[in-house]
């Protein structure tokens, strides 16, 4: 996976916002001020942390060495994917869309409806 594939991908999805707020290194994507996504950009090693349903996680990391419990985050729902191992590109792009949806689907049905309406104007 490319980082920028990666951020593109991030972008081009409704209401989503990114910033640099923990160091230089790494992006975070968030949608309605909650984060979905976080990129590295360190050189040595390109991984991205996604939230994840918890059962599916523990599946996922079964099945790909490139996936394993969340990097400084709560292990139960957030996965971090290591680029360049053996998770393809459709699968990373899978999983965000996953956990861009686990945290539209977090807000009431009045903030969803607020949401959906912004993209209606």
């Amino acid at each position: 996976m490319n980082t920028e594939f990666f951020r593109d991908y991030c972008l081009q999805k409704k209401h989503v916002e990114e910033s640099l707020p923990f160091d230089d290194t790494t992006l975070v994507f968030k949608l309605n001020k909650k984060i979905f996504a976080l990129l590295s950009l360190k050189d040595e090693v390109k991984s991205c942390n996604l939230k994840c349903d918890p059962e599916k996680a523990m599946s996922l990391r079964a099945n790909y060495s490139g996936i394993i419990p969340g990097y400084h985050m709560n292990k139960t729902h957030w996965n971090t994917i290591v680029f360049d191992k053996d998770v393809s590109d459709q699968l990373i792009y899978d999983l965000i869309d996953h956990s861009y949806q686990l945290i539209f689907s977090s807000f009431s049905k009045k903030v969803q409806t607020d949401l959906n309406e912004c993209t209606n104007r």
